[in-house]
């Protein structure tokens, strides 16, 4: 997170926090699995399924650093602190504590001396419908930001219309993996921590909050029509508009 400081100093880019903090997870779960005592099979899975995730996301975020301006979020909060780089840096040194505090589920999973097939199998499928959705959500909103006449509007298409957030949704699905992999680890409440505080963080601090308070700011109204008629976070049924309109 030093380095990734650094690197925003001189390219007036704060999105670079994101790339690193989910790659340093995706290390995180690796090197934890190494070096667990649990069993091989919850080991294996947490190395696999953490890793992938975790390059997945930097590598998704990553493109988006390096090819765009920064993210207005940052950018608000870079206009805020007016540039302060001690701030920044304190900003930065906070996200690597939370890469300790979102690595606590791997740690139930790497302790894991209990092997339930069941658990293992169940806890798969969880992973590969996060994955799968929150990389199919990501790539519906980059084919929306790319068409220039979709400037100013509200990605509504696909997941988009189910909910206004589903990048989120099935980020926050992911951490339910870990949770089904510790079921017998003596430390399986740690895996907990995942969906709880994930929820808690997109819920109220840095993601939704952030999310919509810039939309507000771009797109006003239309925004405020797509709060009106679409869930939040878990996908569900849009609502119509007064006119009939969908």
């Amino acid at each position: 997170m030093a380095l990734g400081w650094l690197w925003q100093r001189r390219h007036s880019n704060t999105g670079i926090v994101d790339v690193l903090w989910a790659a340093s997870l995706g290390i995180g779960a690796i090197g934890l699995a190494a070096r667990g005592h649990g069993a091989a099979a919850s080991r294996i899975a947490l190395a696999v399924c953490g890793g992938i995730w975790g390059l997945r996301l930097a590598l998704h975020l990553w493109a988006r650093v390096r090819h765009e301006s920064e993210d207005g979020r940052y950018r608000q909060l870079r206009e805020r602190w007016k540039g302060n780089q001690g701030k920044l840096a304190a900003f930065f040194q906070f996200q690597a504590l939370l890469v300790v505090l979102f690595a606590l589920p791997f740690t139930a999973v790497a302790s894991n001396a209990t092997t339930h097939d069941g658990w293992l199998v169940f806890g798969s499928i969880v992973w590969i419908v996060s994955v799968l959705g929150e990389s199919h959500a990501d790539r519906q909103l980059a084919r929306f930001r790319q068409d220039p006449l979709n400037r100013g509007k509200t990605c509504r298409i696909g997941l988009w219309r189910v909910s206004r957030h589903p990048n989120y949704f099935f980020e926050w699905l992911h951490w339910f993996t870990y949770v089904c992999f510790a079921v017998g680890s003596p430390l399986a409440w740690l895996a907990w921590m995942g969906p709880v505080v994930m929820y808690l963080f997109l819920r109220f601090v840095s993601g939704i909050p952030w999310t919509e308070a810039q939309a507000l700011r771009t797109r006003g109204d239309d925004y405020r029509d797509y709060q009106r008629r679409t869930s939040m976070l878990i996908p569900w049924f849009p609502k119509h508009s007064r006119d009939g309109r969908g």
